[in-house]
């Protein structure tokens, strides 16, 4: 087979799309995408918002260990909030809105005085310069100019601070619009490349990647790593042949499912893939 030749692999460029949900920041592979980030292996993100406000309140304020059977009602009365086996203190959201309110006023400042117009990528991009730290990969997203997408930016802390900021200081806009022309042109305009998506996990990550290279007749290779099941007809469980239906990935694509914990399963992909092939 021509994909087993050194010579053909070595001559297929191929734009990656990597998508993960916000657990995955939370709980384990933070790291992992950074890596990738920092040393320029992906091309596009998207993730949820949880995904882009974890990242940046790790950098302010340390996540605990816990248990998933730590009862809500306790874990409530002392300002805790659990993700699964985790522990958020209220005093990290805390901390997030003294450092993000003041980007925000900025942000507003710099739309009226320079009519700039926000998008939320553009939003994440300028978060991630803000954050000014390498353990962040929003930091090496900006850096690297990697563009971030994240549909859902206000469903989650960040858009509570953008609530806050609406009355504090009303009148930030962030256009979508122009973002879905950006995310959808990192697809039809990746020729004469090839596309290859890696989605870890499902739900708007997920499809908000693959809907955009149906307008380019499909990504050219498909890793999706998630324990969600095909039968309540979910696109988070979907296999890859569902999307082919759609024209969001081609009929003669290499795809596979990897029917794993992401936190598991990814860190060792990248390292005997990605990490295998760079050049020290």
């Amino acid at each position: 087979m021509e994909e087993r030749d050194s010579d053909y692999r070595n001559s297929v460029r191929c734009k990656v799309f990597l998508g993960f949900t916000s657990n995955l920041i939370s709980s384990g592979i933070r790291d992992t995408v950074r890596y990738l980030v920092q040393n320029h292996m992906v091309h596009v993100i998207a993730t949820t918002a949880g995904g882009i406000e974890e990242d940046l309140i790790k950098c302010l304020a340390p996540t605990f260990r816990g248990e998933f059977s730590l009862p809500g009602a306790q874990l409530r009365s002392k300002g805790l909030n659990r993700i699964g086996n985790l522990l958020v203190p209220n005093d990290n959201y805390c901390k997030f809105e003294d450092w993000i309110i003041p980007i925000f006023d900025k942000m507003l400042e710099e739309q009226n005085s320079e009519k700039i117009t926000w998008t939320p990528s553009k939003v994440i991009a300028r978060l991630g310069k803000e954050i000014d730290d390498e353990s962040s990969y929003l930091y090496w997203a900006y850096k690297n100019n990697i563009p971030v997408f994240c549909p859902g930016l206000t469903d989650g802390s960040l858009g509570d601070m953008l609530y806050f900021h609406s009355f504090r200081n009303p009148g930030l806009i962030i256009d979508i619009v122009q973002d879905i022309r950006a995310m959808n042109g990192e697809a039809v305009h990746a020729a004469p490349r090839k596309t290859g998506v890696i989605v870890l996990g499902g739900g708007l990550p997920k499809h908000h990647i693959c809907n955009a290279n149906m307008m380019r007749n499909g990504a050219d290779y498909a890793v999706f790593v998630n324990t969600a099941q095909e039968f309540d007809g979910s696109d988070s469980g979907a296999r890859p042949d569902e999307a082919v239906s759609w024209g969001k990935i081609r009929g003669s694509a290499k795809t596979v499912k990897v029917h794993c914990d992401a936190t598991i399963a990814f860190p060792l992909l990248v390292a005997e893939t990605f990490a295998a092939k760079r050049k020290n």
